[in-house]
């Protein structure tokens, strides 16, 4: 007798096939890598095909690898992770996708296979700068729009590039380089004599 996740893994393989670059069940889950050439057809194909039928996209994230397991990933830096349910056959997928080049990270977008992915996709591209192709309307969501830079990625500065103050001279918002001043952090100790006495 198979069991679900090995019913998932076979319904993959009669799917999308030689698509799929690796298959990976561990802890109760599905995850397979998909080239980011397949990435809109096999998606299409998760959700129509009858033996899959993934309705739902839950979620959509972008992640960079750089310094993974302590520097020593040597795949691709970006990727998207989508999570699909399948209500239909109970079954849960998690799809991961990698941007073929590190410097302008370009994936197709998945906005005409499910509309929930349109906020997903503008969230990857705001704080990872991964660019969706086929994507209507990619600006930023969640970052001001003066912002510089994406806020996720491993290489942006903690303290970011610019802070945003309100000028009461000037009745405005402004903008403003970073002012970090040093401070020396030392502990201050208090004690007080009959601490803990009766």
């Amino acid at each position: 007798m198979t069991t679900k996740l090995e019913s998932l893994a076979t319904a993959m393989q009669q799917v999308l096939g030689d698509k799929m670059q690796s298959v990976v069940t561990e802890l109760g889950e599905v995850t397979i890598v998909l080239k980011a050439a397949d990435y809109a057809e096999a998606m299409q194909a998760l959700r129509d095909h009858e033996s899959t039928r993934f309705e739902q996209l839950i979620d959509l994230c972008g992640v960079d690898y750089a310094q993974y397991g302590d520097g020593v990933w040597e795949g691709p830096r970006f990727a998207v992770v989508s999570h699909l349910l399948s209500i239909r056959h109970n079954w849960r997928l998690r799809v991961r996708t990698f941007a073929p080049d590190d410097d302008l990270p370009v994936v197709p977008s998945v906005c005409s296979v499910w509309n929930a992915a349109n906020w997903y996709e503008r969230e990857a591209f705001d704080l990872f700068g991964i660019l969706f192709e086929g994507h209507d309307d990619l600006r930023r969501i969640l970052t001001d729009y003066g912002f510089i830079g994406h806020p996720f990625r491993k290489d942006f500065p903690v303290s970011g590039y610019v802070e945003m103050r309100y000028d009461p001279e000037q009745k405005r918002v402004i903008y403003q380089p970073v002012t970090i001043e040093p401070r020396e952090n030392v502990p201050r100790v208090i004690r007080e004599e009959n601490y803990g006495m009766r």
